[in-house]
């Protein structure tokens, strides 16, 4: 069943909640830097500045958890107002602490790396101003970082100065290691699952555009079908006239094979003016009466019994599964009817054996099993079977499976085809069912 779409405001809704759990992480991150650098190595920091700033993304954040509460849709460039308010921060945060001189100045780069991956890329061209304008007015205005004191020695006189640049280097070294490993850590898990809802976005559209390019073939196939039901309705009324006057002049003992032959020809008669109500119904043209709910028991039965009316020597075979539940109701729409009908000709016109129908069902859902003996499908076609008609009729495919695939997933169902490893063709059917309680409601 096809799922409704994804549009870009749900995009920007769930990309927001990753900011805000990735600006969590950011925060937790940024006080333990400050405490470790503070407290565990030693270096003076000016930390009434940082902490204030903190603040401040802390209250931001609260107003994104309480902003995500409410179903009013996220517009893209609400998204990116949060990137550009967490870009400034950043850069705030990298002026009080040593500007670019800081090794964690790598985290100017997550607002840019986030809004390439989710955002259009106008609005990557601003974001990429804004960070790069920021680390320039970093590298020749900020609060220098203070001296890193070094390990005490007996006499620090006799401490060479090649060792304390050494010092320097080494943690400078470390600090931009830690940089680099976080955010690359923070790239391949966020930024990713931004992306991943990106392409969940994209993927879903193609299924609607697919969907669309199927209901113009559907309703090229309908025009089509209600001209055809219109040109040969007058025919077969008049053949039909003339056969009812045939049997009435031949209605002696005498003419006994030839009344046997002119009920077949009625018969086929009485068949394609039931195909043809049913194009017409596909055209459009459902009547009131065209589909009402039953038991599915009785609607299978139903089913089989018309299908050996069209096949009087096919073999076929309903089974059944003891656990099923009786309460259960179908929608029995004439073209369900049609659709599974053409599925079991279809079986029936390549399997040497009997065709099996296996099913299943509970409250919730039908399933129904076709199996038969047949060669199967070619990959090639299989792939195509449900978007479009299938050209080539070597395997007694067409337009009729096309159909049948667009009627069972416009009734909320799926449908599955492949071969078993026994030997055989299965094709699978799964139907939304009602029940009593649904159907008086």
């Amino acid at each position: 069943m096809l799922q409704i779409p994804l549009h870009s405001a749900d995009a920007a809704r769930r990309n927001l909640h990753w900011l805000f759990v990735l600006r969590n992480l950011l925060i937790v991150a940024e006080v333990m830097i400050i405490l470790v650098t503070v407290y565990g190595i030693g270096v003076p920091l000016d930390t009434d500045p940082l902490w204030g700033i903190i603040a401040l993304v802390v209250t931001l954040n609260c107003l994104t958890w309480y902003r995500l509460q409410h179903d009013h849709p996220v517009a893209e460039w609400e998204l990116f107002a949060h990137l550009c308010l967490d870009a400034v921060i950043i850069t705030a945060l990298l002026y009080f602490a040593g500007g670019a001189t800081n090794p964690m100045a790598w985290f100017l780069l997550l607002p840019l790396i986030i809004t390439a991956t989710v955002l259009p890329q106008h609005y990557t061209w601003y974001m990429m101003l804004l960070t790069c304008g920021g680390y320039t007015i970093l590298i020749f205005h900020y609060h220098p970082l203070p001296a890193i004191p070094v390990a005490e020695v007996v006499d620090p006189t006799l401490l060479p100065p090649e060792m304390e640049d050494r010092q320097r280097f080494e943690l400078h070294t470390f600090g931009t290691w830690v940089g680099f490993v976080f955010s690359a850590g923070l790239v391949a898990y966020f930024v990713v699952e931004m992306a991943n809802t990106l392409r969940e976005r994209e993927r879903r559209l193609a299924e609607i555009r697919e969907q669309a390019l199927r209901d113009e073939r559907l309703v090229a196939l309908g025009t089509l079908a209600a001209g055809a039901a219109h040109e040969m309705g007058t025919p077969l009324g008049t053949m039909a006239i003339l056969l009812q006057e045939l049997l009435e002049d031949y209605g002696g003992e005498e003419h006994s094979e030839l009344r046997r032959r002119l009920l077949i020809f009625k018969d086929q008669i009485e068949r394609c003016k039931t195909a043809l109500s049913i194009m017409s119904a596909s055209a459009g043209q459902v009547r009131a009466e065209s589909g009402h709910m039953e038991e599915v028991r009785r609607f299978l039965e139903k089913l089989v019994g018309r299908w050996r009316q069209q096949r009087p020597h096919g073999r076929l075979q309903l089974e059944i599964a003891a656990e099923t539940d009786g309460r259960a109701r179908i929608l029995a729409e004439h073209t369900l009817i049609h659709a599974l009908l053409n599925i079991l000709n279809n079986a029936a016109d390549v399997s040497s054996e009997p065709v099996i129908l296996r099913a299943w069902w509970n409250r919730r859902r039908l399933e129904l099993v076709v199996i038969d003996q047949g060669p199967g499908i070619d990959p090639h076609l299989r792939r195509q079977l449900g978007r479009q008609p299938v050209v080539s009729k070597k395997q007694g495919l067409g337009v009729g499976l096309f159909l049948a695939y667009a009627t069972i997933e416009r009734l909320g169902g799926e449908i599955d085809m492949e071969r078993l490893s026994q030997g055989g063709f299965c094709t699978r059917i799964r139907l939304p069912l009602l029940t009593c309680q649904e159907n008086h409601e």
